[in-house]
């Protein structure tokens, strides 16, 4: 400070400048790579949606080909159980009771019987009512892919007549199960383009910040040169007080060993 050296304020001032630009390009970095993951999410969740709506739409088609009609237009119930041959509501209805309350897959779905070409499943899950654990058999009907449509969650009605319907309910599902997939792909492709120039972008100031780290650089090597030549002349100093204090004790005891008198 009394030199009037400002070597140090301006080290403290290109510091200061460098850490704020660091904790920028952090944070843009940051984002960066969580645009690239959220795009990769995207990518994944596009590719789902977009299967899941084309085999709906291959059972869509399926279905409106084997459906088959009364003469007031009302679709016809074609469910088929296994080792049943009968296609009285009752006898099917009591069926499906019993394989709801005695069937355990272990998780895996079970065919059971079809309707329409397409496979009718149960499947055993685990589950818990009460504090109770118990078996909850939830039935299905498989596309022709890898989609299970259910009707009221899969648990069957007490109605017989009902009961029978839930495959056939679970089918008229169809088109909203392609609405809803080809929803979902427009709102995941909504924000694609955005991600996408945050993932491909590039910090604009990394030269700013070299030019930076470089002033620092010479300024730390300007500051260390003139420490050490203050060290050296500190030394220089010493040196020529250290001599004159000599000469002054010779001098003043004199050659003959009288001490002299200075004025």
């Amino acid at each position: 400070i009394l030199s009037g050296n400002t070597d140090l304020l301006e080290k403290a001032k290109l510091e200061k400048k460098i850490t704020a630009l660091e904790s920028e390009r952090k944070s843009f970095a940051k984002e960066r790579d969580e645009a690239r993951f959220r795009l990769n999410t995207i990518d994944k969740s596009i590719d789902f949606h977009t299967r899941q709506a084309n085999e709906a739409k291959a059972d869509m088609e399926q279905f409106n080909r084997l459906a088959r009609k009364d003469s007031d237009g009302n679709l016809l119930n074609d469910l088929k159980l296994n080792e049943i041959e009968s296609q009285d509501v009752k006898v099917l209805a009591a069926k499906l009771q019993e394989i709801s309350n005695k069937a355990r897959t272990n998780g895996e779905y079970q065919q059971i019987g079809e309707i329409y070409g397409f496979q009718v499943v149960v499947k055993s899950e685990a589950s818990q009512k009460d504090m109770f654990d118990f078996v909850d058999n939830r039935f299905m009907v498989k596309g022709m892919g890898n989609i299970y449509y259910t009707h009221n969650n899969g648990h069957l009605a007490n109605d017989p007549k009902l009961a029978c319907m839930n495959f056939l309910s679970a089918l008229e599902k169809i088109p909203k199960v392609i609405e809803n997939h080809e929803r979902e792909l427009e709102k995941v492709k909504r924000d694609i383009e955005t991600y996408k120039a945050i993932a491909l972008g590039e910090w604009k100031k990394e030269g700013e910040l070299r030019k930076l780290k470089s002033e620092l650089s010479e300024l730390d090597r300007k500051i260390s040169l003139t420490i050490n030549k203050n060290k050296d002349d500190d030394k220089e100093r010493g040196v020529k007080a250290d001599t004159s204090e000599e000469v002054h004790n010779r001098i003043d005891k004199g050659s003959d060993g009288v001490k002299v008198k200075w004025r």
